[in-house]
């Protein structure tokens, strides 16, 4: 696939959408990924009264806009808040954790869903 045009992405059009099985918790807003024909995957994500488990499947880095966000792992608790990054490595079980935020996020591959076979 051609890798898509340059271009400015206004957060005024962005479109939150349900997050897998947690969408009454997690949302997020596509910015760019696959669909670019980019590796990297990249978007906004609302976290609303938030607890659920997730296995990270590509690597990761979050970025608290707003609220606080903690992300529990398997030896330790991260907690972040505005204008802090979390960054977890593919393969991380991990519990994420919030009660009201705004995040941007990035993760590598963007195609993990099709490599592993799963929904994304």
């Amino acid at each position: 696939m051609k890798p898509s045009q340059p271009r400015v992405m206004e957060w005024t059009k962005s479109t939150f959408q349900p997050r897998f099985e947690h969408g009454d918790q997690a949302q997020a807003a596509h910015l760019c990924g696959t669909d670019d024909g980019s590796k990297l995957g990249a978007g906004f994500g609302r976290l609303t009264n938030a607890s659920f488990e997730w296995t990270v499947q590509y690597d990761e880095i979050i970025l608290v806009l707003e609220g606080q966000v903690s992300v529990i792992t398997e030896t330790e608790a991260l907690t972040a808040g505005p204008k802090d990054t979390i960054w977890l490595p593919a393969g991380t079980r991990v519990t994420y954790q919030a009660q009201n935020a705004l995040i941007f996020y990035a993760i590598q591959p963007a195609d993990w869903a099709q490599t592993d076979g799963e929904q994304g």
